[in-house]
């Protein structure tokens, strides 16, 4: 069995002080993504030793912004960072990886942090265009019938299922029905979201949640944070969790880690 992890960890230096550092060993992933790690590449390998881990970060050009990284204990034959669409705020969005599986093939994992967007500003366009991209590059990936897992942090709720308060979400970024229609796209290429094959019909399970108010307590969340397979992979897929914080103050991050094992 092999076991992927993926979690936007809102700085990684934040997250070990809020107890990341207890949650990794139990949880005792082969496979770890992170989003929004927010930190220089020797600061990742202080938190995820090299001598445990293979690494593959791709670091923001902005100081203290986005970032994402695969640690891996199985190794890495390839490693291919960001995806160039001529927009400077992709850097640290996008690192993929071929991982060497202990019977023999690969496996490609993919870590990706797509933009959160404000409606009315350039930032909503960088995501859409990143969109584009990134549906180029999963179109590629599928292409050759390989193993391969895109996850991360989306920024896309998919259905009414998939957020709490969706009436009040409707003309929100993150909820557009412009944004929904790429994870369309996807699914209906042939990709398989496992958070919902594996989870159930809904609503939730969610895997981000407001710091501020109740939102939390009162699990009023969205669902944006995925793991989405090449059917061959989805087939061997068997079970995926979300890692729920059993209360407010136990959070290391304000999204929860997805995670699937898979028999490989």
């Amino acid at each position: 069995m092999l076991t992927i992890a993926s979690v936007n960890v809102n700085g990684i230096r934040a997250a070990f002080k809020r107890g990341m550092g207890d949650w990794l060993p139990s949880r005792g992933p082969d496979v770890l993504l992170l989003q929004e790690v927010r930190a220089p590449d020797e600061m990742v390998g202080d938190f995820l030793p090299r001598d445990v881990w293979d690494l593959a970060h791709a670091e923001s050009t902005t100081k203290g912004r986005s970032g994402v990284a695969i640690a891996s204990r199985l190794p890495m034959s390839a490693v291919r960072i960001d995806l160039d669409h001529g927009v400077d705020s992709s850097s640290g969005r996008w690192v993929e990886a071929d991982l060497e599986l202990p019977g023999g093939g690969s496996l490609t994992v993919v870590s990706t942090y797509i933009h959160s967007g404000t409606l009315g500003t350039p930032s909503m366009d960088e995501k859409y265009a990143f969109l584009e991209v990134v549906t180029a590059r999963m179109a590629e990936l599928r292409a050759d019938g390989r193993y391969a897992v895109v996850a991360g942090d989306v920024n896309i709720a998919h259905r009414e299922v998939d957020i709490k308060n969706w009436k009040g979400n409707l003309k929100a970024a993150g909820f557009l029905p412009e944004e929904r229609a790429y994870l369309d796209r996807w699914f209906d290429a042939g990709w398989v979201d496992l958070g919902r094959r594996l989870g159930g019909d809904g609503p939730g399970p969610y895997t981000w949640w407001s710091w501020r108010g109740k939102a939390f307590d009162n699990d009023a969340g969205w669902r944006i944070d995925y793991q989405i397979a090449t059917e061959p992979l989805a087939e061997r897929a068997q079970k995926a969790e979300v890692d729920r914080a059993a209360a407010y103050d136990q959070r290391f991050s304000d999204h929860a880690p997805v995670v699937v094992t898979y028999d490989l």
